[in-house]
């Protein structure tokens, strides 16, 4: 079976991209979090923001099952 990227909709804070990321990986969310802001404070050439909002409006919401 093939994995997908979905933003997370359960683990989230914002728009839950980066929950979906650790759930793509099967990472904690919480360290996946602190990559991206230490990326994004320390690292001049990582536009964080923009690449946060782009990811926000690219990727896809979770399909909803009805059990």
């Amino acid at each position: 079976m093939q994995k997908k990227l979905y933003k997370s909709s359960q683990d989230k804070m914002l728009c839950g991209v980066l929950g979906g990321f650790a759930e793509y990986l099967g990472i904690d969310s919480t360290l996946i979090r602190l990559i991206f802001a230490l990326a994004s404070v320390f690292t001049a050439a990582f536009p964080g923001l923009l690449v946060y909002i782009i990811c926000a409006i690219v990727i896809p919401e979770p399909p909803y099952t009805v059990e």
